[in-house]
């Protein structure tokens, strides 16, 4: 089905698929609200709109339009700023768009799902779309006057998804007792008993590991006994983006500085798209810097380095977001001679573990991760590894439950004292197990890693983190290209590949790669290979925690 955004010249609204992330829900304590499948659903549910400029407001509690004062950042677009219109204490954004759904179809308009706002609440719509000639827009009332209110350039201020306008009419809502539906009352008997008894045994015996803090029923889609009730049970949503390719080009124009805050709305006259260039103006200055830094051999390609010292590193490489490649630090570790498959089926077993599985088919593996998961005893998994492919890996994705089965491989594995503060529990890093042929689509980490080859050989292709704007970062840390390698890739479709830094390194069996935050990488086995992960670094590692998301 179509969901079309016709745009009139100049029109250049700012919209993208809704993510599931929220920053609320990444600073609970263990990031324990992720871990709830209904919430993540909600938030990616639609599509965002963003507000083109950055601005302050206030009301003052008069009922007229006069009573809320808007105040724009310096370089904002004042054509495409808030208005205030209604009177009440309401903001108006007016939307550059008129939307078109199928016949039937309505659109629902309001806030982004489980985002709050202090002081100030969007209002909710909903709008037949399958026939109106007409743009809508997204209002915001204040809750309190004397409160100043700052939205930032992108941030969202709208949400919306289609529904079927005859749908909700067409249900007959009633109550009945649970004993009328048998099989569903065992079911919610079972899962209460087993719910009862998981919290009784996590009081009793406290998981180390976070995952198993919680029960996973319905995250999985299964009831108590892990029977799947439906065959399209989701948990992840994956929206397209809006189509631009027919839109009507938007004309630069020069940037002249608004006048002094605060702005009376008569004054909020016609202006430039200030989000689109200020983006432009970054990504500018960091290839750049980049083209610049590239001009010596001491600042530019990937270093090995013998016998660094804890010092050196971090003035060197971690203080300035430079990889390198350390060449003897794992000298003596005895997993170097003793980490054969043979040796690590006897040596982990039986045990569970969980792995990535059934990859091959789908190019979006990395991102739809969550539809890869599967579990196996680790000899069942070892098996899977003598042939070369890309369908049986155990990822860090895969750390937190696997750190217990395979902590009995921690006696082989040295410690990292230069670089990395001593891990309390059973974790030592997190491993990547698989045979040649797995690889790791593009994509960059929130966090600074210590990447060590224990065993096998690795090719990565590197690329600089300020090369994001040739990358076509569509979603989160990934890019719309998962395979620089990839023969069919077309150069037509992604132009701004032309001119793209890619360092190629291969990492041999004992050599650890420090891959900064933001670097932007893909790695491919070259051979059975095991690999481990390290981010607990000596000095700050929590960048993570501010991103923005999408």
């Amino acid at each position: 089905m179509e969901l079309i955004c016709y745009l009139h010249p100049g029109w250049a609204p700012l919209i993208r698929p809704a993510p599931a992330t929220r920053a609320w829900m990444d600073a609970t304590p263990e990031s324990f609200a992720r871990r709830c499948l209904p919430l993540n659903i909600a938030n990616a549910h639609g599509w965002e709109i963003l507000s083109p400029c950055g601005f302050e407001a206030v009301w003052n509690g008069e009922t007229g339009p006069e009573g809320v004062t808007i105040w724009l950042d310096r370089g904002s677009e004042p054509r495409r700023a808030p208005v205030s219109l209604f009177g009440q204490g309401v903001i108006t954004f007016h939307i550059e768009g008129i939307f078109r759904t199928p016949p039937g179809w309505n659109l629902w308009i309001g806030p982004s799902p489980n985002r709050q706002k202090d002081a100030i609440q969007a209002l909710t719509g909903v709008i037949e779309t399958d026939w109106s000639p007409y743009t809508f827009t997204m209002n915001w009332r204040f809750t309190r006057t004397g409160a100043r209110v700052s939205f930032e350039a992108g941030e969202p201020i709208g949400f919306f998804f289609p529904l079927l306008r005859a749908a909700l009419e067409g249900f007959q809502p009633e109550f009945q007792s649970l004993d009328a539906d048998p099989e569903l009352r065992r079911r919610f008997l079972e899962w209460s008993a087993s719910r009862d008894a998981f919290h009784q045994a996590v009081r009793d015996n406290p998981p180390k590991a976070p995952a198993d803090r919680w029960q996973k029923h319905y995250y999985r889609g299964v009831d108590a006994g892990g029977e799947a009730l439906i065959d399209d049970h989701r948990v992840k949503l994956r929206l397209k983006p809006f189509d631009r390719r027919k839109a009507p080009a938007v004309p630069s124009a020069p940037l002249s500085d608004p006048p002094e805050r605060p702005v009376a709305q008569a004054d909020l006259a016609a202006g430039s798209h200030a989000p689109v260039v200020a983006l432009r103006k970054r990504e500018w200055l960091m290839e750049a810097i980049e083209r610049q830094r590239s001009l010596a051999a001491s600042a530019a390609g990937i270093e090995r380095r013998s016998g660094l010292s804890s010092e050196a590193f971090l003035e060197r490489y971690y203080a300035t977001n430079r990889p390198v490649i350390l060449t003897d630090e794992m000298a003596g570790w005895p997993a170097l001679e003793r980490w054969t498959p043979a040796y690590l089926a006897r040596a982990v077993g039986g045990s569970i573990v969980e792995y990535q599985g059934g990859r091959a088919a789908n190019p979006r593996f990395e991102e739809e991760k969550d539809a890869h998961r599967r579990t196996a005893p680790f000899d069942a998994f070892m098996a899977l590894t003598a042939e070369p492919g890309n369908d049986a890996y155990i990822t860090a994705y895969n750390s937190a439950g696997n750190a217990e089965a395979l902590s009995v491989l921690n006696k082989d594995l040295g410690h990292l004292d230069k670089f990395l503060a001593r891990q309390i529990g059973p974790a030592a890093g997190m491993m990547w197990i698989g045979p040649a042929g797995t690889t790791t689509s593009l994509h960059h980490d929130l966090t600074n890693n210590l990447i060590a080859q224990v065993v096998g050989r690795k090719q990565l292709k590197i690329v600089p983190a300020a090369e994001i704007g040739r990358l076509y970062n569509h979603h989160h840390v990934f890019s719309e290209i998962t395979d620089l390698d990839d023969p069919a890739l077309d150069l037509a479709r992604y132009p701004r590949l032309a001119g793209l830094r890619i360092y190629d390194v291969t990492l041999e069996p004992g050599e650890i790669i420090f891959m900064p935050m933001g670097w932007w990488h893909q790695v491919k086995a070259l051979a059975f290979s095991v690999t481990i992960t390290y981010t607990n670094f000596l000095w700050p590692n929590d960048a993570y925690r501010t991103y923005p998301g999408d």
